[in-house]
């Protein structure tokens, strides 16, 4: 399958993914500059940042039907939301300000999440083809990007908020392309599709996607201040960690474009649990941030393809007029992972340290095997599909 066409059969939501690798690109590199003008210690600035996770787990039991409300306009409404969102954060000096600003960009994000991925699950059924990893990669391209920018607009003296004004500017200039998405396909009434919709595939499938999303989140966060302040590297240095997981998640997902056509979803999961743990054990023992750059990049390449197939599974395993209402249940599971990784990364960092921290994520990425056990069960299991 040729990866220019998929982007070119969904370019209109594929435009959603740049949008937000974009802004979390910007946040991940500009991290130890908000818990420096925030004055906070590792432990409560994981906290703060559960103000995204709560929005983000708020709108995303409500994104389906604010889906179906507006209609072709949902993508490109959903983008501005998050270009006006991060403006708070960006803006905010005070601890309480900032988690409050955090809670808008999460709502804003979870919306768009939940759109941009019930698109390209829409245009899959209409083509019959595997397309959600080509737009993942767009996301990973777009936020490595970013960070790698962004560590450059640091070293310039640049002021952040600057920066996320110029990212506005850029939203608004793909609102035309957002608006040519399709619509949403009018779906079966909700509660009778939510009782027929099988329970314990959507739950593995959201356990799957939820842990590579946490792991994710965590080298995205973290991983600058890991070579900053544990490996003593200077502040374009420490944005090179969440560029290179960015570039490497790229290469991954735009590879996993052909891996898909030749391996069942559950061998390749299995396979990039196993390569992210490594590369995450890699870098909590990092004695240098070149090595660290090594570890991060495996890591990049192992987690970039486990929730896009975790996403096609859970769609694959429903009948068809369920995928939508699948891929959003699954989100709102794998999106607990934003929920729990600030706590986790914070309170292990305070206590431990960020080696110990990253350690404990390398370990939790083998938790993803047992799952994808039982799923490879189920997918061999056409039949258990409801009618």
């Amino acid at each position: 399958m040729s990866i220019r066409s998929a982007i070119a059969l969904t370019r209109a939501p594929g435009a959603a993914f740049v949008v937000m690798g974009l802004y979390w690109g910007v946040f991940a590199a500009h991290v130890p500059v908000f818990r420096a003008r925030l004055g906070v210690d590792d432990a409560l600035f994981g906290t703060l940042l559960l103000g995204s996770s709560l929005g983000l787990l708020t709108t995303m039991w409500l994104a389906p039907r604010l889906d179906r409300a507006l209609g072709r306009a949902a993508l490109p409404v959903a983008a501005g939301l998050l270009a006006l969102a991060w403006i708070a954060p960006a803006l905010a000096t005070a601890p309480i300000a900032f988690a409050i600003g955090m809670v808008g960009v999460g709502m804003a994000s979870g919306i768009c999440d939940v759109v941009m991925n019930a698109r390209v699950s829409q245009i899959e059924a209409q083509s019959g083809r595997s397309l959600m990893n080509a737009n993942h990669g767009l996301f990973s391209l777009a936020y490595g990007l970013a960070a790698l920018a962004s560590g450059i607009t640091r070293e310039a003296g640049l002021p952040m908020v600057m920066v996320f004004g110029a990212m506005g500017v850029l939203t608004s200039m793909l609102i035309p392309l957002l608006s040519r998405a399709p619509a949403p396909v009018e779906a079966p009434d909700e509660t009778t599709a939510a009782r027929r919709l099988p329970l314990w595939p959507v739950v593995l499938c959201g356990v799957v996607v939820m842990i590579a999303f946490l792991s994710e989140a965590t080298v995205e966060s973290w991983s600058a201040l890991h070579i900053e302040r544990t490996l003593g590297g200077g502040a374009a240095q420490g944005a090179l960690g969440p560029a290179l997981l960015g570039v490497t998640m790229t290469l991954g997902r735009f590879g996993g474009q052909a891996i898909s056509e030749r391996f069942s979803e559950t061998a390749v999961i299995r396979m990039a649990a196993m390569v992210s743990a490594l590369g995450t054990a890699i870098a909590a023992m990092a004695p240098v941030p070149m090595v660290a750059y090594l570890g991060f990049a495996i890591t990049g390449l192992g987690i970039s393809v486990i929730g896009p197939m975790g996403l096609a599974l859970a769609g694959r395993m429903v009948a068809p007029h369920q995928r939508s209402q699948a891929i959003a249940r699954v989100a709102v599971i794998a999106f607990c992972a934003f929920l729990v990784a600030p706590v986790l990364m914070g309170g292990l960092s305070e206590v431990f340290g960020l080696r110990a921290a990253f350690g404990a994520v390398a370990a939790l990425l083998l938790l993803i095997l047992p799952p994808v056990m039982a799923l490879r069960r189920r997918a061999a299991a056409p039949a258990a599909v409801p009618a």
